[in-house]
C-alpha cells in the first residue's frame, strides 16, 4: 500500500486518492466460493502427493514433491479461502479464533471430497492400464498404517504419538506464518518446508498422514486393514491441531489483555488536572503558538488531520495487516491478527 501523502506541516491529508484499494477481504468471496477454493486445493494437494508417492526414486522426493505442491496450492488458492486444504489446519485455526466454527464443516466436507476425487481419478487411470489388476493393492501403497506389518513395524503407541507431535508442529507454522505481515509467497514456503521435513520423519512410521483427508481417500480405495486403522489418522492430528490451536488463543488471548506500552492517562483526567484558572488548557496554548507561527495552512492541516484520524488511520492499518491467508470468517473478518479474538 502506498503511504498518504504528508502535508507541509506534517499532517497527514485527507481525501480518496490517499489510499490506494485494499486487497479484497476474504469473507467477499462467500462461504461457497471459499469451500469450492478449498475443495481445488484439497485435490492439488492430495493428487500430487499420491504422484509423488510413485514417482520413487526416478524423480523429486516423495516429501519434497508433497512441500512444493503445499506451497503451490496456498499461492493458487489461498488468498480466496485462507489456504488450509487440511482439516486439521482447519480445525486448528478455528480453536485459535482466526476462522469460524460455522465454516469448519463445510471447509472439512470440501477438503474430503477434493481428496477422494483425486483418488478416484488415478483408480480411474489404473483400471486402464491392461496390466494392473489388483488396483486395491495399489492403493494399499499409499495408504497410512502401523504395526508390524507396516513398514518398520512401529507400534500404535510411538505412530499415535509422532502423529501428534508432527501434527501441532505443522498447524503451529501455519497460524504463526498466516498472522504475521510477511509476503504470501513465504508463507506459502514455510508450510511447504514444513511439510516436507515432516513427512520424512513419519515416513517409516506411518507413511505420513498429517492430512486426514488424504488418509480417508487412500483407505476407501485401498480397503481392509487400512480401513480399520483409519481412526488413528483422524483422532492423532485433530488432537496435536487443537493443542496448537489452544496455544495460539491463548498467546491472542494474552495480547488483547496486555495494556498498550504507551497507554497515556485518560484526557479528560489530563485536561482536568493541567487547566489553569481562566479555563486554557496547556493543549490549546500549544495550538495558539502554532497558529502564531504559521498563521497559513494550520486551519487546513488541522481540518486535515481531524479528517483523516482515527478512522482512516484504523482503517490503513487493517488494510496493511490483512495478509494472504488472514481472517478466512463470514462478515467478521479480523485479518488474522494477533489480540483479535472470534467467540
Amino acid at each position: 500500500m502506498n503511504p498518504e501523502p504528508i502535508s507541509a506541516g506534517g499532517a497527514r491529508a485527507a481525501g480518496p486518492a490517499a489510499r490506494t484499494e485494499s486487497r479484497k477481504p476474504l469473507h467477499n468471496f462467500g462461504l461457497p466460493g471459499r469451500s469450492v477454493a478449498e475443495g481445488a486445493g484439497s485435490f492439488l494437494l492430495v493428487f500430487a502427493t499420491a504422484v509423488a508417492v510413485f514417482s520413487g526414486t526416478g524423480g523429486i522426493s516423495s516429501p519434497l514433491g508433497v512441500g512444493l505442491a503445499a506451497a503451490a496450492a496456498m499461492v493458487a488458492f489461498g488468498y480466496v479461502s485462507g489456504g488450509h486444504f487440511n482439516p486439521v489446519i482447519s480445525l486448528g485455526s478455528a480453536a485459535a479464533g482466526r476462522t469460524s466454527w460455522k465454516a469448519l464443516p463445510v471447509y472439512v466436507a470440501a477438503q474430503l471430497i477434493g481428496g477422494l476425487l483425486a483418488y478416484l481419478i488415478l483408480w480411474v487411470l489404473f483400471q486402464g492400464h491392461p496390466e494392473l489388476t489388483d488396483t486395491r493393492q495399489i492403493f494399499s501403497v499409499l495408504a497410512n498404517g502401523y504395526g508390524t506389518d507396516y513398514q518398520l513395524g512401529f507400534p500404535l503407541a510411538s505412530a499415535l504419538l509422532a502423529e501428534v507431535v508432527a501434527t501441532a508442529l505443522l498447524v503451529a507454522v501455519f497460524l504463526g506464518a498466516a498472522a504475521r505481515r510477511i509476503p504470501a509467497v513465504s508463507a506459502a514456503f514455510a508450510v511447504g518446508v514444513t511439510y516436507a521435513v515432516l513427512l520424512s520423519i513419519l515416513a517409516p512410521i506411518t507413511g505420513g498422514s498429517l492430512n486426514p483427508a488424504r488418509s480417508t481417500a487412500a483407505a476407501v480405495f485401498a480397503g481392509g486393514e487400512a480401513l480399520e486403522q483409519l481412526w488413528l489418522f483422524w483422532a492423532a492430528p485433530v488432537l496435536g491441531a487443537l493443542i496448537a490451536g489452544l496455544i495460539y488463543r491463548s498467546i491472542d488471548l494474552s495480547i488483547s489483555d496486555a495494556p498498550a506500552a504507551d497507554e497515556a492517562p485518560a484526557a479528560d483526567e489530563a485536561s482536568d488536572d493541567e487547566a489553569d484558572e481562566d479555563g486554557d488548557s496547556p493543549a490549546g496554548d500549544a495550538v495558539e503558538e502554532a497558529k502564531a507561527q504559521h498563521p497559513s495552512g494550520t486551519a487546513a492541516q488541522t481540518a486535515g488531520a481531524s479528517a483523516a484520524g482515527p478512522n482512516e488511520i484504523s482503517r490503513e492499518s487493517d488494510d496493511d495487516a490483512r495478509g494472504f491467508f488472514a481472517g478466512d470468517d463470514d462478515g467478521d473478518d479480523d485479518g488474522g491478527r494477533p489480540g483479535t479474538v472470534r467467540h
